[in-house]
């Protein structure tokens, strides 16, 4: 069934629609809330936040374009996932594979993109504790210096110059190992 049909039937409600989007895109969605939420949450917990994420395709159907719904979904899996940790007070983890990003149809680019994530990895994980945590929820969960500032209990003058130390360091350590940037 093609993506098109597959958004029209989630927006006239016909349950088919929500069950060919799942079938096509479970595992993907899975592989994004898992990585995120596996040193902190069981399996069950992951399938909930799935199960929330086809919950808000299925809600907010109007959102939803034809050649934007693996996007889309990867973004509210990203989101869901963050909340649920945030709702535990667990810290935001930095995993060997946290960084990435479902790959491209391209297996030579993936290879060079391996290296890059690597790099970039090591030199986050360079990074003080709390600079580190505010470097990774600003940049790889997109949280805001606003919603940083009141999670962390910091003032936000104190966010932004954690941010700027933290683009320092990172590209002094990724010019230092020879990555172009």
């Amino acid at each position: 069934m093609r993506e098109a049909t597959i958004l029209q039937k989630i927006k006239v409600r016909d349950p088919s629609g929500l069950e060919a989007l799942m079938d096509i895109y479970v595992p993907y969605v899975s592989v994004i809330v898992w990585n995120i939420l596996r040193d902190a949450m069981s399996p069950e917990d992951a399938e909930e936040v799935v199960s929330d994420v086809f919950l808000a395709a299925w809600n907010q159907s109007f959102d939803l374009r034809p050649g934007h719904v693996k996007g889309w979904l990867g973004a509210v899996a990203r989101h869901k996932a963050k909340d649920k940790l945030r709702q535990t007070g667990q810290t935001l983890p930095l995993e060997d594979n946290v960084l990435d990003i479902p790959s491209s149809d391209h297996p030579s680019e993936d290879m060079e993109r391996a290296e890059e994530r690597r790099l970039v990895r090591q030199a986050v994980n360079s990074l003080a504790g709390e600079d580190r945590e505010v470097f990774l929820r600003h940049y790889y969960y997109a949280q805001s210096i606003k919603e940083i500032s009141l999670s962390m209990a910091l003032n936000e003058s104190t966010i932004k110059t954690k941010l700027r130390r933290g683009r320092m360091k990172l590209k002094e350590i990724l010019t230092k190992e020879g990555a172009t940037l």
